[in-house]
Formats: C-alpha cells, sequence, structure tokens
C-alpha cells in the first residue's frame, strides 16, 4: 500500500471494528504504517490476526481481538484487552456493518403480479423478514453505537480523539431492493451529527466517510458474474457514477488520513464525507 501522503500518529492507539473486512483492514494498515498502534476487532478472530499479522510484517504495531460489536460486554472485554496490550483509545474507525438477504426485495419494482405469488422465490416488499430488518439496523447502527460508549470514555479529553463512521451512499438516497440497509446507513449519518455535538464539549471529534461503490467481499456477488464481468445492477451503478468505475480502496485513504489528523481537520465536526466518483452529485441527465 502507497500512502497518498504521510502524517504522524505515534503512539495513538486506534481501534477499528470490522478490521477484518476489505475496506476496514485497508484502514487499518494505512494507520499502522503512519506509526499508530492498531487494534484490529471483528466477530472472527482469525480475520483480526491476519491483519494484524501483516501490519506488524510492515513494521508497524498490532493485534487481533475478537468482539462482537452487538454485545456491550464482548466490547469492554476487548477495551481491556486493547487497553491492556496497547494504551487507552485516541482513534475508533467503527467499520463493521453489512446488508443481510432476508432484508432485501428481488426487484427494484412492485408489481401486482407479484402480490398474487406467482413466483413464490420472489421476495416482494411485503414478505421482508422482520428479524432480518431487525439484524440489518442492529449490525450498521447499534454496531456503530456501542463501540462509542465503549471506547469513548477513555477519550475523554485526549489530544486529537476522533471516532470516524463509515455511512455510505445510500444515507444519501436509497438505493433499490435494500431498504433496511439504506436506513440503517441513514441513521448512522444521523448518528454520527448526533454525536459529534454531544461529544463537542469534551474534545472528541466525530465524522463520517461516505463510500461510494467499491468491491468487496460483501458485494462482489452483487455485482460480478462467475466470468469476472459486470452484472446489470454493477451496470447501472457504473452509468451513474461520473468517473465511471468502481472506487479502488486506497482511494478512501487520503479522507481517512484528513479526518484523523487533528492538525488538519481540528474544525471539522459532525461531517459526512462522500467519496463516491460524483455518484452523489450526479442527477442521472
Amino acid at each position: 500500500m502507497k500512502l497518498p501522503f504521510n502524517i504522524d500518529l505515534s503512539n495513538k492507539v486506534t481501534v477499528v471494528t470490522g478490521g477484518g473486512g476489505v475496506l476496514c483492514s485497508s484502514f487499518a494498515k494505512a494507520l499502522g504504517k503512519c506509526g499508530a498502534k492498531i487494534a484490529v476487532l471483528d466477530l472472527r478472530k482469525e480475520s483480526a490476526d491476519k491483519v494484524a499479522e501483516e501490519i506488524n510484517k510492515e513494521g508497524g504495531i498490532a493485534i487481533g481481538v475478537e468482539a462482537n460489536v452487538l454485545e456491550i460486554e464482548s466490547l469492554k472485554k476487548a477495551r481491556d484487552i486493547v487497553n491492556e496490550e496497547l494504551g487507552t483509545c485516541d482513534v475508533l474507525i467503527n467499520g463493521a456493518g453489512g446488508n443481510h438477504p432476508k432484508g432485501t426485495t428481488s426487484k427494484e419494482y412492485l408489481f401486482k403480479e407479484d402480490i398474487k405469488n406467482i413466483d413464490k422465490d420472489t421476495i416482494t416488499f411485503f414478505d421482508l423478514d422482520p428479524k432480518g430488518i431487525e439484524f440489518v439496523f442492529n449490525l450498521n447502527f447499534l454496531g456503530t453505537l456501542l463501540p462509542s460508549q465503549v471506547f469513548s470514555r477513555d477519550m475523554i479529553d485526549k489530544d486529537g480523539a476522533t471516532i470516524i463512521n463509515i455511512s455510505s451512499m445510500n444515507a444519501y438516497a436509497p438505493l433499490t431492493k435494500i431498504p433496511a440497509y439504506s436506513g440503517a446507513k441513514a441513521a448512522v449519518s444521523n448518528f454520527t451529527q448526533w454525536l459529534a455535538v454531544h461529544m463537542s464539549k469534551v474534545g472528541i471529534r466525530v465524522n463520517a466517510i461516505a463510500p461510494g461503490f467499491f468491491l468487496t467481499n460483501q458485494n462482489r456477488s452483487l455485482l460480478t458474474n462467475e466470468d469476472g464481468s459486470y452484472t446489470e445492477r454493477a451496470r447501472k451503478i457504473l452509468s451513474q457514477t461520473p468517473v465511471g468505475r468502481f472506487g479502488d480502496t486506497d482511494e478512501l485513504i487520503g479522507t481517512l488520513l484528513w479526518l484523523v489528523h487533528n492538525d488538519a481537520s481540528s474544525f471539522v465536526n459532525g461531517a459526512i464525507i462522500p467519496v463516491d466518483g460524483g455518484f452523489s452529485a450526479y442527477s442521472g441527465v
């Protein structure tokens, strides 16, 4: 990984939830290159350890920590491990999130024939599973709120303390088929602004990055066919993205470093920054 620019985060303890995933592992590695001590939190310990090992091989300092962002006791246990091995948190990246098929419709539009159950494999709005929707909301919203509760206690009045949440283009305008994920990410953006105000008197800045469309393990099957060609949904996305391509994960790093570095963004608070190739600015005509 080549950093777009370097910042000095020496001895800054950074906690990255969802750190075993494609985007957040890139965040962890980039911040590790800047001298931060990285705690890679993930539900799957082996995924967290793998990322931490890669950071350590590059000369950084990192540990993998198992944590469930939906369980407060799991997060408290993770905090104890981080505090003991690295020190108290300076920077929190809330990257855990995702979608679920039970919160997703089969089609973009509702048709009368779908209501008649002509195709029993079709999932309409009326067939959405409340448990699936609840899971998506909890993972994205509570999965941002709970880690913030646990780790921000140690961040109060620390120099350069900051929380960065991961929102989405869905927070600006909902994508078809995924009402639960879109609503949950809108909640993350709203919570980012709320928490920024709430924490403003104790020295903790709170902002969010709203990525456009990047190929990840979660969406690859939706955006690419087995032969590697783009699906119809992928082609639609690209037609609405002025730069005409998907983003590369490294293209999020510059925004991340800017938001983390207090000297560069000390007056940026409560902002949701789109990194989307112009998707949110394009009207379609």
